[in-house]
């Protein structure tokens, strides 16, 4: 038995010697193995007692040889197209397909010329047949894919600003305006803001007159709600145009949002109807939008009487969207220190109202376990969050904040419906593909770029983690006792707050500087101390009270979630008081999209492609400081100019001057005191305005008789006149001049002075001066907010009366009447 075991062993060993191509071979047939083979006894070789030369050693040199030998560009070259390989077989290919929809939908809107239909459509069918025919050369196929995604996101935007077409209207006028309330907001400083449909104008009747406006009133007649047709006289304005240079564009958004003119009512305005009835005419999406509006209104209301002060203002805002009533003062503290992000319903909101309800609904039917175990109830805690947060949306105003955070919610709850992976990049590249096929404009606001930078860099993050940590052996902690237990996990949870505050910060801190020219320095801190408080008591007793709001019982969860708001509002207040200066000015544009390449690669790279993200991090921290500070600022209308004196002061030359504007400056200008006009009487002794040597570098404006001069801290002279007659003398020392007056033109006639008038203003919007003090005579170079050819947001300036050089309109007296004798 022994011997036969033994030649089984031998036999095997054998037959796992055999070449395995031998078995693959068709020409050679495959012998069976013999029982056993005949042993060969072969004795050993003679052993040499010569001592041998020891082996040379390998020494640094020759390691570091081989090394850069393997770092060969051959070699690297390799490596990246077998890692790019592996990124395409794990799906990287339909992540990108939003980040060359958003490519092509920046390039539409950075046009300077509105293209037409046929050159967007001719590009996309171009690129399909090229893609098409290129299927066989994958390398080639998938540039012609990127080229397809790009023009399809052209001719997206082109299809959204066709078909929005917003009427805007060209020119200031007072007109008796009647429409149908849309909504209305309670402001902060007891104004009510109104967005109406426009019915009817009259006196005078608008010939091209805006399809919906946007108006304030000191007050409202009673009974007023969404619905209601009202009437009264009020002054119509354009929508304005940036407030500088690279700066918001409100004619953009209110292009894309359908508002064609702001202004105010002269006067109370008067109830004409009390609702929208069929019979009235009014659409049905009209009628139900004005049944949700109300419900809003009266559940805020419902909200402020319950919980009162600011804190119900705040508490409107987070449950049903009305935000227009919190005060200023809180809003500016909740900005210096990062958490304003709390008041916009957003993601956090969402995710918040959806964990809720989940954790509330599981943790109900975890009280039944017979029923909980034979279900899925995982599944139905997921479509009552669906439920709940389209609810929310709906509630909440559909605002497109809201909008985009519900599209991305919806679809990882949905994920968990068919037992997919809810939090992942490619649930992430489909509600950017959604957003952006729905509402392209938004891809070059700061809400879409600031909240998909901040996810998905928090997605990146969390699977880069994943990884980590599930190619590390973890034992079981030791077991504590309840003090230690709970002390680890509040560390544990304040430690992923961190992380999370400052990975999202980090991947939205760019934006953020780049829209709004202002950082939180003390953001960490505030979003640690205040997120806490957010998570586990206001919005969990926001959903309760949202839930027993029919019943009747909400006032106890209110009571709680104000007293949350009381200390959110304390904390926020408290960091702002000792947050340093928040303005850092501008930053170039190529440091933006050097930044958001990086992000790109870091975030959706899943092997060592995302060390490619290095160098272009690096490149754009290195090319922020590469723009240029304007040394002077014009408003569009002409009647406000502004010049940083140094010490971080601002000039300005009114002393009551628009809030938004100069607010605005001061954190382009890097500016944190604003210096009000000096003012003297003709002919007083003390200052001759006509003599410039008495203005020293830096010194503000001094205004007398219709003309304001100032001196930049480069020597260069500004001046502000109300007409070309008193703007004459300052043509013997000033470097620039702004007339205020549309019909004026040039009175110097000299090139080496640069002269703005109101007419280049309402035609090219507000304007950034750069002097030149290298060289030997002052220059001046101007940059306007708009170029013309106009965009169809930018169409109505070239209507208005300042634009065609007219004097602003004056209503004609009426003849008197003869006096009898």
């Amino acid at each position: 038995m022994a011997g036969r075991g033994r030649g089984t062993d031998e036999g095997e060993d054998a037959i796992s010697g055999v070449s395995e191509r031998l078995l693959f071979a068709a020409s050679v047939p495959v012998l069976p193995a013999p029982a056993s083979l005949p042993r060969l006894d072969i004795p050993p070789l003679p052993q040499d007692r010569t001592p041998t030369a020891p082996a040379p050693t390998i020494g640094t040199a020759t390691r570091l040889g081989g090394q850069f030998r393997r770092l060969s560009p051959s070699s690297i070259r390799n490596a990246v197209v077998s890692a790019a390989s592996l990124e395409i077989d794990r799906g990287i290919a339909f992540l990108l397909v939003p980040v060359f929809l958003a490519s092509g939908v920046i390039f539409y809107f950075s046009l300077a010329v509105e293209p037409d239909f046929a050159q967007p459509i001719a590009v996309v069918v171009l690129m399909a047949l090229c893609a098409a025919v290129s299927r066989s050369w994958r390398k080639t196929h998938l540039c012609f894919m990127a080229a397809l995604l790009c023009a399809l996101g052209v001719l997206a935007a082109k299809i959204e600003t066709w078909r929005v077409a917003t009427p805007m209207l060209g020119s200031e006028i007072p007109t008796r305006l009647t429409g149908r309330v849309v909504n209305l907001d309670q402001m902060a400083n007891g104004r009510v803001r109104l967005t109406i449909d426009v019915i009817s104008t009259a006196r005078p009747t608008l010939r091209y007159a805006p399809e919906r406006v946007r108006v304030s009133a000191s007050k409202i007649p009673p009974g007023m709600t969404a619905g209601s047709v009202v009437t009264g006289y009020a002054r119509l304005l354009p929508p304005t145009g940036p407030v500088r240079p690279d700066s918001y564009d409100f004619s953009f958004d209110s292009y894309f949002a359908g508002i064609g003119a702001s202004g105010f009512f002269l006067g109370t305005p008067k109830l004409v109807r009390a609702d929208a009835a069929p019979a009235d005419g009014a659409p049905l999406a009209a009628r139900l939008s004005s049944v949700v509006e109300n419900a809003r209104e009266s559940i805020a209301d419902h909200i402020r009487r319950q919980v009162g002060g600011a804190e119900g203002e705040i508490a409107a805002a987070l449950i049903v969207g009305v935000r227009a009533g919190i005060p200023e003062t809180i809003n500016e503290a909740m900005r210096r220190t990062g958490i304003y992000h709390i008041i916009s319903i957003s993601g956090l909101h969402m995710a918040l109202v959806a964990g809720t309800v989940m954790a509330l609904l599981r943790g109900a039917f975890a009280l039944f376990p017979d029923f909980s175990s034979r279900r899925p109830i995982k599944k139905y805690a997921a479509a009552a969050a669906l439920f709940s947060i389209a609810a929310y949306l709906v509630i909440s105003g559909v605002v497109v904040a809201a909008e985009r955070s519900f599209i991305m919610l919806a679809v990882m709850l949905i994920a968990v419906l068919f037992d997919r992976a809810a939090l992942t990049m490619r649930n992430l590249a489909i509600s950017a593909i959604a957003v952006i096929l729905v509402s392209p404009h938004e891809v070059v606001g700061p809400s879409f770029q600031m909240s998909f930078a901040a996810t998905a860099a928090l997605v990146g993050a969390y699977a880069g983690w994943s990884d980590y940590r599930a190619g590390k052996i973890t034992t079981p902690p030791p077991r504590r006792s309840l003090p230690g237990f709970v002390t680890r996990k509040f560390l544990a949870a304040m430690g992923g707050l961190a992380m999370t505050s400052i990975i999202a910060g980090g991947a939205t801190a760019l934006f953020a500087i780049w829209h709004f020219q202002r950082v939180s320095p003390l953001s960490l801190f505030a979003n640690l101390a205040v997120m806490p408080i957010v998570s586990l008591v206001v919005m969990p007793f926001a959903v309760l009270s949202a839930l027993a709001m029919p019943f009747g019982a909400d006032g106890p969860f209110l009571y709680v979630m104000g007293k949350g708001l009381t200390a959110m509002i304390a904390l926020s207040g408290w960091i702002s008081q000792r947050s340093p200066i928040d303005a850092v000015g501008l930053i170039s544009r190529q440091s933006v999209l050097l930044v958001t390449i990086a992000l790109v690669i870091a975030t959706m790279a899943t092997t060592r492609l995302r060390l490619a993200a290095l160098p272009f991090a690096l490149a754009g921290l290195l090319t922020i400081s590469h723009t240029r500070t304007p040394d002077v600022l014009i408003s569009e209308d002409g009647h406000l100019v502004a010049l940083p004196i140094g010490n971080g002061e601002l000039a300005i030359n009114r002393v009551r001057s628009n809030v938004f504007t100069t607010d605005n400056w001061k954190h382009a200008l890097v500016s944190e005191t604003i210096v009000e006009p000096e003012t003297f009487e003709k002919g007083d002794a003390q200052f001759d305005i006509t003599d410039p040597a008495q203005l020293p570098p830096g010194a503000p404006f001094y205004c007398t008789e219709g003309l304001c001069i100032a001196r930049h801290p480069s020597g260069a002279i500004v001046a502000l006149a109300d007409d070309r007659k008193t703007a004459r003398p300052a043509c013997a020392f000033a470097d620039l001049i702004v007339i205020d007056d549309a019909t004026a033109y040039d009175p110097c006639r000299n090139p080496l002075i640069l002269v703005v008038t109101k007419r280049q203003l309402a035609r090219a919007g507000s304007a950034a001066i750069f002097f030149n003090p290298q060289s030997a005579t002052m220059r001046a170079e101007i940059r306007f907010a708009v170029e013309a050819p106009y965009r169809p947001w930018h169409t109505q300036r070239k209507f208005s009366r300042e634009a065609r050089g007219l004097p602003p309109y004056l209503k004609p007296e009426k003849p008197r009447q003869p006096v009898a004798q």
